[in-house]
């Protein structure tokens, strides 16, 4: 049966905006993302086979488009859409970043770096760069590497700083295999970085490590 048949309480869109969009399963987000499902299943439907197919709502942000195409119903366009979304409310959470939330809410700077480093499928090392309000100035990838690994040159991110002239930084980067626990070499290079940014007078305020579904600080474990 199609949604529109629904009695109209049942409806996702009608329940969103009556009950608000927290009120709403991910299949049910998902169904008004589409607006129309498939023959034979609703969107509703739809946007359940897209959670189970992926795993996680983060499989199916990370999914490439031909993964993302595999499903009846599912193609460029709506490929595109949801690319469009997450990047608006990447950029959303960038604006309130500069308006110095860079550590009064360490939420939003979680939510920024997941929707922007935690759906790559190799990893990379970025950095925020931050004025002496704590503002977000810039936000730059620095370094891509493989699945597993990357190479960091400290000069080049007390470059980067020195150009933008920021008075601190938060590192950060993916492990896109899964579990945000910084390894050996995560620890080391942190501390590179910090001594090279001494330097030059600009402060790491924290490393951050996106996996998938949660990020590690290392701040918040006394590690900076």
């Amino acid at each position: 049966m199609a949604i529109a048949d629904w009695p109209e309480h049942e409806r996702p869109r009608e329940r969103l905006i009556k009950f608000g969009a927290q009120q709403l399963s991910d299949a049910e987000l998902l169904a008004v993302f589409l607006r129309v499902g498939v023959a034979g299943k609703s969107a509703v439907d739809l946007g359940r086979e897209m959670v189970q197919r992926f795993g996680s709502l983060n499989g199916l942000f990370s999914a490439r488009l031909d993964e993302f195409s595999e499903l009846n119903g599912l193609g460029p366009a709506k490929y595109a859409q949801l690319q469009a979304v997450m990047e608006l409310a990447r950029r959303a959470l960038g604006e309130e970043l500069q308006q110095g939330a860079a550590l009064s809410s360490p939420k939003a700077v979680k939510e920024y770096l997941r929707l922007w480093l935690g759906t790559r499928p190799y990893e990379c090392f970025a950095v925020l760069f931050l004025d002496v309000k704590n503002r977000l100035i810039s936000s730059e990838e620095l370094f891509r590497g493989t699945l597993t690994h990357t190479s960091v040159y400290p000069r080049e991110v007390v470059k980067a700083a020195l150009a933008c002239n920021a008075a601190s930084v938060l590192l950060a980067h993916n492990h896109p295999s899964g579990s945000p626990e910084p390894s050996g070499a995560d620890i080391q290079l942190t501390k590179a970085l910090k001594d090279a940014l001494a330097l030059v007078d600009v402060r790491v305020l924290d490393h951050l490590v996106v996996g998938v579904g949660t990020t590690y600080s290392f701040a918040e474990h006394g590690q900076i």
